[in-house]
């Protein structure tokens, strides 16, 4: 119990904003990182659709495995692993509940095991590549393949724009903070405590979004003034935009490994479909 204390206390807003900062712009120094952003979204395109047509636990236990590998090259903090996990363990929780209310067994694990792996290698998949890829060369990566230039941007603003949201939300919170008093006891298992952060994050909501429309129509203004709208519907400026992306031999490597492991791994759950029961 004292070491999940201390292990808590260590976690701040501060450190997390530091950690998102991190995946956001320190993308290029892994071996992924070096990778056209082509190259990562056509491989997160096939993992991120075909897992969910496969009903095979050996392949899609070789695809988790890919994906485990890859997660660890990307350098991916260790607050956004715990989040997945957090999230996939509640998930598969509440169903297994669900289904033990329902006159269900343990035999229901069987089926849980098949889509939890399922929802890992498609989570691991995009955190690999969302962390591997800066805002500025994921929008070039969609422009390249064909995206609606809008889209592109949203996607790109919406992906560089969060830590700020997160240090807009961090001094709310302070001034909150500053303005209250923090129970004195903390009550059975943190109650009185969870419940005074609780309210401090729901009455946070609102200067967060006023604050954050305000920083967007400053972004807008700024971006027409120096003709953004022009820039993105004249195909002279996308291609010269776009003229740094090339497909290096480490890209065809990686593709054509990924496809080789893939094949392998189909050919093995066909062979031994039953590897993993």
């Amino acid at each position: 119990m004292e070491a999940v204390k201390r292990a808590l206390d260590r976690i701040s807003v501060e450190q997390i904003k530091l950690e998102l900062l991190g995946t956001a712009y320190n993308s290029s120094s892994t071996f992924l990182g070096r990778l056209d952003p082509r190259t990562l979204l056509l491989w997160y395109i096939f993992f991120a659709i075909v897992p969910w047509f496969v009903h095979n636990r050996t392949v899609l236990l070789g695809m988790f495995v890919l994906m485990v590998l890859t997660t660890v090259l990307s350098r991916v903090s260790p607050y956004i692993i715990f989040i997945l996990c957090l999230g996939l363990i509640s998930q598969i929780g509440w169903m297994f509940i669900l289904s033990l209310f329902f006159g269900g067994g343990i035999e229901s694990l069987l089926p849980m095991l098949t889509l939890t792996l399922k929802l890992s290698v498609i989570s691991l998949a995009s955190i690999t590549v969302f962390s591997s890829l800066d805002p500025e060369r994921l929008s070039d990566g969609l422009l390249s393949l064909g995206i609606p230039d809008t889209f592109a941007f949203s996607l790109s603003y919406g992906y560089r724009i969060l830590p700020t949201l997160l240090e807009e939300f961090h001094q709310i919170l302070l001034s909150f903070r500053l303005r209250g008093q923090r129970p004195l006891q903390h009550g059975l298992l943190y109650w009185r405590t969870v419940t005074y952060y609780l309210r401090i994050v729901i009455l946070a909501f609102y200067p967060l979004m006023l604050n954050t429309a305000k920083r967007s129509r400053t972004t807008i203004e700024a971006l027409e003034t120096r003709g953004f709208s022009y820039g993105l519907n004249n195909k002279k400026v996308k291609k010269i935009k776009l003229s740094y992306l090339k497909m290096k031999r480490s890209d065809w490597y990686f593709l054509s490994g990924s496809t080789v492991y893939v094949i392998l791994l189909f050919w093995i759950g066909y062979l031994y479909p039953k590897l993993v029961y």
